[in-house]
């Protein structure tokens, strides 16, 4: 018989707990992802609107945000929508949808990452040969890289996941996860293949790690030696560590629970657990780089200034007309 899915339609247990206040967690939800959407548009339109700002870091930052977007979009609609149904379904297609959307995202948080740890390598180790080494090309070759090779490694995932025969359609999550799904797999169903692609993109990412580490050795060793590069350091290395840090800190945390973790834990434990890398990273990010990158803060500064004078002129205009 063909493993194809008889499953058509998920119930999301996860917000089984939840009921007595959705209506508060509908609204704060609400709230965080219009934070979300602001800030990360934000950063986004005065890097592209500033010519000052199309420099390698920078465009890769705007291309982090817009992950940051891509991500959390896949998540808090469907999530709010969610709070406001009895009984929360997704389809079978939507499920794999937003599977392919999470874990991209979240590979990708990843590769961009790793390109700027690239760019910094280059910027403070290698300062002679960092417009030749960092040129245009180079820079769209490195974000198509950050890009194209999560979706390419997720679409492979996703269609060996929809190819398994499945026997329960109760998802005990808020969203859809690879993980869950293959546990839902009929007995019979082989999981072989979707257990080495699994393994194959972990290896892939973890030499990922393994290659920002390298870069920082290099660039610590660097730092070290020379006051000038350590100022540097602190400017434009530190946002890059503390967002490399967070990330990893919610994504292992989420994948050794995933894997490992008691079910013993309250419901509203584990969902939090689960959307860490969802809740923490997509909003700090754009907030760390926005105050610690002075010639953003200063164009933040530059714009809130305008706003406030023109704000004056329309009040001065009011009281004289």
């Amino acid at each position: 018989m063909e493993n194809v899915s008889f499953v058509r339609i998920f119930t999301l247990s996860g917000l089984n707990e939840t009921l007595n206040y959705r209506v508060a967690l509908f609204s704060l939800t609400l709230l965080y992802y219009c934070a979300i959407l602001f800030f990360n548009v934000s950063l986004i339109i005065i890097i592209a609107l500033d010519e000052n700002l199309h420099e390698p870091m920078y465009i890769l930052l705007c291309s982090f945000c817009v992950n940051g977007l891509y991500g959390t979009t896949g998540f808090y609609p469907k999530f709010l929508l969610d709070l406001l149904s009895p009984s929360p379904e997704i389809v079978y297609e939507g499920c794999l949808f937003q599977i392919f959307i999470m874990y991209s995202f979240a590979c990708c948080d990843l590769s961009i990452l790793a390109v700027m740890a690239y760019d910094r390598y280059l910027a403070i180790c290698r300062p002679l040969h960092y417009h030749s080494q960092m040129s245009k090309r180079r820079l769209s070759q490195l974000v198509c890289f950050s890009w194209l090779t999560p979706l390419c490694i997720l679409s492979i995932n996703v269609f060996l996941t929809s190819r398994l025969k499945l026997c329960s359609s109760n998802m005990q999550k808020i969203f859809c996860v690879n993980w869950a799904i293959v546990k839902l797999a009929c007995s019979e169903a082989d999981t072989f293949s979707n257990n080495i692609a699994a393994y194959i993109s972990i290896v892939i990412y973890v030499s990922h790690g393994l290659f920002i580490i390298w870069t920082y050795m290099h660039i610590v060793k660097t730092a070290v030696r020379s006051e000038n590069v350590r100022v540097k350091f602190m400017q434009t290395c530190v946002p890059h560590l503390i967002s490399l840090i967070t990330f990893l800190v919610t994504i292992v945390f989420d994948l050794m629970y995933m894997r490992f973790g008691s079910r013993d834990l309250p419901q509203n434990l584990q969902n939090f657990i689960s959307i860490e890398f969802l809740l923490i990273p997509p909003l700090m990010n754009p907030l760390i780089y926005g105050f610690k990158l002075s010639k953003i803060r200063q164009k933040i500064l530059y714009l809130s200034m305008c706003v406030y004078l023109h704000k004056q002129e329309k009040v001065h205009f009011t009281f004289t007309g």
